[in-house]
Formats: structure tokens, sequence, C-alpha cells
């Protein structure tokens, strides 16, 4: 027996495996490909930043991912029209803003901030990557829940969170340049008074 296959066979055999090691690879993986595109080397990179979306997407993303796959297709189990546009209704409405939410917040108490600073960058945040998400996830998961199997939703998904998790990464970034930029500014204030 082959290598591929013992792997295809795990895959099969543990299915939470497939979502894991695909969120194992991909959130680390979006996090360099946003440095790059911001203009990183190897040299540097924030190896923290890329850590803790490793861990993130490990630890917390892929079991989640894999619980809410698993409760949708218990909860509708069909693949009709209507079955995927209640999905897709729920998932706009429960999971999105809850992943969303839970990505800044996470990534803020991951970077070492309080409950109060993980509060104030989802306060900061949220809004405008949801609004985002409204026209990026529906789409994307209508094709999920209508052609994908089962065993391979979370695996899609976190295919399709490479692209989001760039952007996520974009808005983070943002947010810190734009807190370097208000600290240069009273920096300054303070010297000129």
């Amino acid at each position: 027996m082959g290598a591929l296959s013992k792997v295809v066979r795990v895959f099969d055999t543990y299915p939470f495996s497939r979502g894991l090691l695909s969120y194992t690879i991909i959130f680390p993986s979006s996090c360099l490909i946003q440095q790059t595109l911001a203009g990183n080397t190897w040299e540097t990179y924030d190896w923290k930043r890329v850590f803790r979306f490793w861990i993130y997407g490990t630890f917390f993303l892929a079991p989640v991912g894999y619980g809410y796959v698993k409760i949708m297709s218990k909860w509708l189990p069909n693949s009709d029209l209507r079955s995927n546009i209640k999905r897709v209704i729920v998932d706009q409405t429960t999971y999105s803003p809850l992943m969303t939410g839970a990505f800044f917040g996470g990534m803020s108490l991951l970077e070492g901030k309080d409950l109060k600073g993980a509060k104030e960058e989802i306060e900061k945040k949220f809004l405008p990557t949801y609004k985002v998400g409204i026209f990026f996830w529906p789409v994307l998961q209508t094709i999920n829940f209508a052609w994908v199997p089962e065993k391979n939703r979370v695996p899609y998904v976190s295919a399709c969170s490479l692209v989001w998790c760039c952007f996520l990464s974009y808005m983070h970034q943002l947010r810190m340049k734009n807190q370097e930029k208000q600290s240069v500014e009273m920096n300054r204030e303070a010297i000129g008074n």
C-alpha cells in the first residue's frame, strides 16, 4: 500500500483530520501571503503573527468548523435549493458573525492583549469585515452546501478561507499600522508641548 493511499485511508477513517490539516496549512500560509503582498521578505516576516494564525486555525477554527458542518448536515440533511438557502441564511446570521468576532478577539488575546483590548478590536473591525463577508461567503457557502460532499466541506471552506484570511490579515495589519501612526502623532504632540 502506497503512502498516498494510507493518507487517504486516514482521512476517510478520521474525517476531522481533513479539516485540521487544511486549516493547519492554510491559515499560516494566508498570513505569509498577505505579508508578502505588503512587501515583507523572509527576513522581515512577522513570524510570531504567522504562529498566531497557525494556533488559531489549528486549535480553534478546525474543530469549530468541523462541529458546525456536522450540525448543519444533521439539521438540514437535504441538498435541495430550499435547504441550501436556509443553510446560507443561518451561516450568515450566526456562524459568520461569531467567527468574525472570534477572529479579531482571539488574535488580540494571542497577541497578549487583555479582554478589554480584544473587545475594542472586535468593535473596530467587526462591522467593516462583516460587510465584506456578506458578499464573499454566501456564494461560496451555496456552492459548498449544494455540491461539495460533507466529508470535504471543511477543507473546501478552509481553501476559500485562504483568500478570506489574506483579507482578515490585511484588516488586522491595517489596525496595527493605524495604532503606530497614532502613537507617532501622540509622541510628536507631546514633544511639541
